[in-house]
């Protein structure tokens, strides 16, 4: 069994998906709480072209995390982020000879 960076034995994830959650589902609209206890992300689905005072809107997902996996997941999404921006930025160079949108 091989060993991560401080010696302790090196374990691998085997999780299952089931196709409704595979699928996924979409959110462009986010909202985050914490107590003293957890922090809560809440995903929703909102109508953003409505032009009333009110937005509608629907909760797609809201999930539950402890603050060591908040900050595990924040560095995480920083890493993914940093790597789709220099993706994109490479893309937008006049010597990639990428795919051709035309």
């Amino acid at each position: 069994m091989e060993e991560d960076e401080d010696g302790t034995p090196e374990r691998h994830l085997n999780i299952h998906f089931s196709p409704e959650i595979m699928a996924g589902v979409y959110a462009n609209f986010a909202n985050v709480s914490h107590s003293d206890y957890e922090f809560t992300v809440t995903f929703a689905r909102v109508d953003h072209e409505v032009e009333d005072d009110e937005v509608p809107g629907v909760v797609v997902a809201r999930v539950n995390l402890s603050p060591r996996f908040m900050k595990e997941l924040i560095d995480a999404m920083g890493d993914n982020y940093s790597k789709w921006q220099t993706k994109e930025g490479i893309k937008n160079l006049p010597e990639f000879d990428g795919p051709d949108d035309t």
